[in-house]
């Protein structure tokens, strides 16, 4: 069942493995893709299911998307086509604030929840950030969008290796551009979430994990939500950049695993992991 319907638009999803089921929930990029080093190792033990979001990858792009808040609302009319009562989730960035909306909405329908790069609210520099990501998008096109982007999320010792040439390394990347007037959209809908005073209404069980290098959601953002949302264990990698799931895979899994199935015990703990209990 690839493809599910939301009236005349069509959510591609994936699905992979048996077990628990698991949503791998990606963010502004929207392509399921993004969760390539996850799929196997928590297939193993969990029904992981993936989707892209509406407007991007092989999803319908008729829509525009004008929030966290309907981003939301259509993942969970996607577990309704695929039947899933309740699931855990993984949310990384702007998927973290689709699973805030969930929590604080349809808490019934989240077992437990982790928080990955993401945020509760702007400050004065995410909004600034975006601004110039968006500025930048408008005045130098895709392509500078693009790589602006990818440096910002990818520290320089892991992009090193893996550059070649910037047509190679831009091509698969400008294909699945979703277009101006989507992109500005999901640009618009990440500086416009701000959950900040409602978030510590969240009963759901949350892992809140980030990285020290993160220069899109810095790991102050991270620490405010492990502080906001009561009884939430807290994860900061030494390590990462914003795509820490890219690239520290194997220690993120480790840390995802443990959480999620508390008998396995992560390998390689973080330099610093607390659990906060402040409302």
């Amino acid at each position: 069942m690839p493809f599910v319907s939301l009236g005349k638009d069509r959510i591609y999803t994936e699905i992979h493995g048996e077990g628990e089921d698991l949503l791998l929930v990606p963010g502004l990029g929207g392509r399921a893709q993004f969760w390539s080093a996850q799929v196997k190792p928590l297939s193993k033990h969990f029904r992981v299911i993936l989707h892209d979001h509406r407007g991007t990858g092989r999803s319908s792009r008729s829509n525009i998307v004008y929030g966290a808040k309907q981003m939301a609302e259509d993942l969970l009319r996607v577990m309704d086509g695929l039947k899933i009562s309740s699931a855990h989730m993984v949310g990384h960035s702007t998927g973290g604030a689709i699973g805030q909306h969930i929590a604080l909405t349809n808490p019934e329908r989240l077992k437990k929840l982790v928080l990955s790069a993401s945020w509760c609210g702007p400050d004065p520099l995410f909004i600034q950030l975006f601004e110039t990501r968006r500025q930048v998008l408008i005045s130098c096109g895709p392509s500078a969008y693009l790589f602006m982007g990818t440096l910002l999320a990818t520290p320089a010792w892991y992009l090193q290796s893996r550059f070649a040439s910037s047509r190679d390394f831009m091509e698969s990347r400008l294909k699945d551009f979703s277009g101006l007037e989507i992109e500005l959209s999901r640009l618009s809908a990440v500086m416009s979430h701000d959950l900040r005073s409602h978030v510590h209404k969240i009963k759901t069980q949350t892992l809140v994990i980030g990285a020290e290098d993160d220069q899109i959601t810095p790991p102050g953002f991270s620490q405010e939500l492990a502080e906001r949302i009561p009884g939430a264990k807290s994860v900061l990698l030494p390590k990462g950049g914003h795509f820490c799931p890219m690239t520290v895979a194997e220690t993120y899994n480790q840390h995802i695993l443990s959480f999620l199935s508390p008998s396995k015990p992560a390998k390689a703990p973080a330099r610093r992991s607390k659990q906060n209990a402040r409302i």
